[in-house]
C-alpha cells in the first residue's frame, strides 16, 4: 500500500465509511429535533419526516458503512495480492466514483415531500425512483470493486493471506445476495411497490449479507489480535475454514428460490432459519482467539493499552448479547433490535479498531491512540449494551418496534426503567460515535 494510488483508494473507502456516519449523525439530530414540541413551526419538516429520517439513519450506519469497511478490505487485498503493483485502477475508481454518487441520491428522497417510508427490514427504503436508483449505484459500485478483485486473483504474485481469503469470501457472498435481490425483483414483476414487495425483495438477499457483514468482522478479529499481539490469534487455516463455513451457509439463499415457492411461509422460515448458521463460524474463531488469549496471559500481561485489543474484546460482549438476545425475539417488538443493535454494535467496534490501527497507518496517517480513543471505544461498547438491554427489557413488556413514542402505555416499572436505560445507552453510543467520526475524519483530511 505504499503507491500514492494505492493509499488514495484506501483513503476513498474510508472517507466513504466516515461520511456515511456523518450523514446518518445529521438525520438521528433531525429525528430528535422533529420530535421536540413546536418544531413543527420552526422548520418545514417534509411529510411523514419521522419514519423517512428513519431509514436514512438505518441505511447510512448499517448498510452503507458496513459495505464500505469491506470496500476498503478488498482494496487492501487487491494490492496484497499483487504485492504492490496497482492493478485494475479504472475499475477501482469507478467502484469509489459509484459510491459517492450514490449519496445524494439515497439521502434527498427524505428531504422531499414524495415517495412513501417502506421500514422493511434490512433494507429499509423511500418508495421513490431516485432512492431505488440510489441503491442500484451503490450496489453497482461494490460490485466494481469485487470484479476488480476476482480478475486479478487468477495471476495473483502475492500470497493468500487471511485478509484476500475473506475478500474471497465476501466477494462471493455480496454476488449471492445480489441474486438472491434479482431473483425477489424479478419474481415481483409487475406487482404494486409498496411496503409487501420491500420485505419480500430484500428479505432474502438481506439474509445473505449478514454473512457478508460476519465474514468482514472475522477478518477484523485476526487482523487487530496480530496488531495487539504481534502474533497471530489464531492459525491462517482456521480462520480460512471459517471463512468457508460462511460461504457455504450463504451458498444455500439462491438455493431456498429453487426449493421453495417464492415468498411462501416456508421459504421466509428457511431465510429465518439461516441466522444460525452464523454462529458455528463465529464461535470457532472465538475460542480460538480467546485460547490465545489465554495462554498469552499466563506467558505475560495482556495489551490492555491498544485499541485493537479493546475492540476485540468489547466486541465479544456486545456481538455476545447481542446474540443471546436474538433467542427471545419475535419480530413484533423492541427485543428484535435489541438483538441486531448488538450483532451489529459488536461488529462495528472491530470496524472501529480496523480504522484505528490498520487502516489509517497504512496510508500514513496513524493517530495517537491515548485516552479520547480508548474513552470513545468504551462509550461506544458500553453505549450499546445498556442501548440493547434497555429495548430488550421494554420489548418484554410490549413496546413495539419502529414506532415512535414505543413508551406510551407501559406502565410496569420495569418497562419504564428499560426506556431509561435504553436513552442512556442512545445517549453514550452517540458521543462515541460522534468522537470516532472527528478523530478519524480528522486524521484522513490532514496531510500525510
Amino acid at each position: 500500500m505504499s503507491t500514492p494510488q494505492a493509499r488514495a483508494e484506501l483513503r476513498g473507502w474510508c472517507g466513504l465509511g466516515l461520511l456515511a456516519l456523518a450523514i446518518a449523525g445529521v438525520f438521528a439530530l433531525l429525528l430528535v429535533l422533529a420530535r421536540v414540541p413546536y418544531t413543527n413551526a420552526l422548520f418545514p419538516w417534509p411529510v411523514a419526516f419521522f419514519h423517512k429520517g428513519l431509514i436514512i439513519n438505518v441505511i447510512f450506519s448499517f448498510v452503507v458503512w458496513f459495505l464500505s469497511v469491506f470496500g476498503a478490505l478488498l482494496s487492501v487485498a487487491a494490492h496484497r495480492i499483487t504485492e504492490g503493483v496497482h492493478m485494475g485502477g479504472a475499475l477501482g475508481r469507478l467502484a469509489l466514483i459509484a459510491g459517492y454518487l450514490s449519496f445524494p441520491l439515497i439521502f434527498v428522497p427524505a428531504l422531499l415531500d414524495r415517495g412513501e417510508a417502506s421500514l422493511n427490514n434490512y433494507v429499509p427504503v423511500i418508495i421513490d425512483p431516485v432512492y431505488y436508483g440510489g441503491l442500484a449505484v451503490l450496489a453497482l459500485g461494490l460490485l466494481l470493486a469485487v470484479v476488480r478483485f476476482l480478475s486479478l486473483f487468477p495471476n495473483r504474485t502475492g500470497p493468500m493471506e487471511p485478509v484476500a481469503v475473506a475478500a474471497m469470501s465476501g466477494s462471493l457472498i455480496y454476488i449471492l445476495s445480489l441474486i438472491c435481490f434479482a431473483v425477489a425483483w424479478a419474481s415481483q414483476s409487475g406487482d404494486e411497490v409498496n411496503g409487501d414487495f420491500n420485505e419480500k425483495l430484500f428479505w432474502g438477499g438481506g439474509h445473505v449479507l449478514q454473512f457478508l457483514n460476519v465474514s468482514v468482522m472475522l477478518a477484523g478479529w485476526y487482523v487487530l489480535g496480530g496488531l495487539a499481539l504481534e502474533r497471530p490469534m489464531m492459525r491462517p487455516q482456521l480462520a480460512s475454514l471459517a471463512q468457508a463455513l460462511l460461504l457455504a451457509g450463504a451458498l444455500l439463499g439462491p438455493l431456498f428460490y429453487v426449493l421453495f415457492d417464492a415468498f411462501s411461509f416456508e421459504q421466509t422460515q428457511a431465510f429465518t432459519n439461516l441466522q444460525y448458521l452464523l454462529a458455528p463460524p463465529s464461535l470457532l474463531a472465538a475460542v480460538f482467539v480467546l485460547r490465545t488469549l489465554a495462554a498469552q496471559a499466563k506467558a505475560g500481561p495482556l495489551p490492555r493499552g491498544d485499541a485493537g485489543f479493546k475492540c476485540i474484546w468489547l466486541s465479544f460482549i456486545v456481538f455476545g448479547i447481542g446474540g443471546a438476545l436474538g433467542l427471545f425475539v419475535d419480530g413484533a417488538d423492541t427485543r428484535t433490535p435489541a438483538h441486531y443493535h448488538g450483532m451489529i454494535g459488536g461488529a462495528t467496534l472491530v470496524f472501529m479498531g480496523l480504522v484505528f490501527r490498520f487502516l489509517l497507518p497504512l496510508m500514513g496517517r496513524a493517530v495517537y491512540i491515548g485516552k479520547r480513543v480508548s474513552t470513545l471505544i468504551h462509550f461506544y461498547a458500553w453505549g450499546q449494551v445498556l442501548f440493547s438491554v434497555g429495548l430488550f427489557v421494554a420489548g418484554g413488556h410490549g413496546a413495539p418496534r419502529k414506532t415512535a413514542g414505543g413508551g406510551h402505555g407501559l406502565e410496569a416499572a420495569s418497562a419504564q426503567i428499560g426506556l431509561y436505560v435504553y436513552g442512556v445507552g442512545a445517549l453514550l453510543t452517540v458521543i462515541g460515535g460522534v468522537m470516532f467520526i472527528w478523530i478519524a475524519a480528522a486524521a484522513l483530511l490532514r496531510r500525510r
